[in-house]
């Protein structure tokens, strides 16, 4: 073979894998969409969730995250920027209000949603067993165990008649979690005092508000803002030391007094799944919505000794966890 000949063959077998690298499909993209801020538990669990039905972050799919950090006003343009970027499936996480905005940006591109309330009543979904149309998810019903929460804080201290709850007036959710309250707070025959907070700039004004009316216990009710501002509501309640109690194990690890409601952690794993799912070719309406069946009593007697209070070994007993 002649040099020039040789050449032109050693140049043609090299540009091969160029040529192969050019034809592969393009690597697809899951655009996540939160309310609040990224919190490494909630998306280290997501990921997981993908990598065991096969997709793992930088090697076989993308992630686009856009964070509306507790300006629920802000998700509908984010969610139309994930559209615009035409996002193979489109997660919607931290509360329905995400759920609602991502539904309302397409009709077409997947939607997997990950939020404490139930679907159905706020027109997500047909049913449950039948999502119908682009958008499935999994409930956790964070929501909807409020009255389970006010029950639990009437058993930690049963002198106080008087309530605290702090609500975030901007929530969709805000006005369903008021009135099981109102329902619940009835049948107990407790007084409840309504709080009202939306940024962080408010929760000092809130504490003293509740400390002037001489509030007995306060229930942080269930919202991803509050969630992501976990340590300082924590911080806020120790120091006026009053017993709380919140929806999240991670607020009680965080040094809470105590929580009840699903496993966090475990859900946000079927997220990822469902979103993996949806990659390898299965249509939302024929995943099932899928509710949170394990939920979690936490007591932290480290917060409770810093403000003083002494609780009953029956409850002590009750707890599904216990931090010393």
């Amino acid at each position: 073979m002649r040099r020039r000949e040789f050449l032109g063959a050693l140049g043609g077998a090299a540009a091969w894998p160029l040529a192969t690298r050019a034809q592969q499909p393009a690597m697809p993209v899951i655009g996540y969409l939160g309310s609040g801020v990224a919190t490494s538990t909630v998306a280290d669990m997501f990921r997981r969730g993908l990598s065991e039905i096969g997709y793992v972050e930088g090697v076989n799919v993308a992630i686009e995250f856009r964070f509306a950090r507790g300006r629920y006003d802000r998700l509908p343009a984010l969610a139309a920027d994930l559209v615009q970027r035409q996002v193979s499936v489109l997660v919607a996480s931290g509360g329905v209000q995400t759920a609602l905005a991502a539904k309302s940006a397409t009709a077409t591109i997947p939607i997997v949603f990950g939020h404490g309330s139930d679907p159905v009543r706020f027109g997500l979904v047909a049913s449950l067993n039948r999502p119908g149309g682009n958008i499935t998810g999994v409930a956790y019903l964070s929501t909807d165990l409020e009255s389970k929460r006010l029950g639990l804080l009437y058993e930690l201290v049963p002198q106080a008649t008087l309530i605290a709850v702090l609500v975030n007036p901007t929530n969709a959710n805000t006005q369903n979690q008021s009135k099981e309250l109102k329902e619940a707070a009835r049948t107990l025959g407790l007084r409840l005092q309504f709080v009202n907070s939306s940024s962080k700039g408010e929760f000092d004004t809130a504490f003293a508000t509740i400390a002037q009316t001489r509030a007995g216990t306060l229930l942080v009710a269930g919202d991803p803002y509050y969630f992501n501002r976990r340590k300082q509501l924590i911080a806020l309640a120790i120091r006026h030391a009053i017993p709380t109690i919140y929806d999240f194990r991670a607020y009680a690890e965080a040094g809470g007094l105590t929580s009840y409601g699903t496993d966090l952690a475990n859900a946000y794993r079927h997220i990822g799944l469902y979103a993996g799912r949806i990659l390898k070719g299965e249509k939302p309406s024929d995943l099932p919505v899928m509710l949170s069946t394990k939920f979690e009593f936490v007591i932290n007697l480290k917060a409770a000794k810093a403000i003083g209070l002494a609780i009953a070994p029956m409850l002590l007993a009750r707890a599904d966890d216990v931090i010393e």
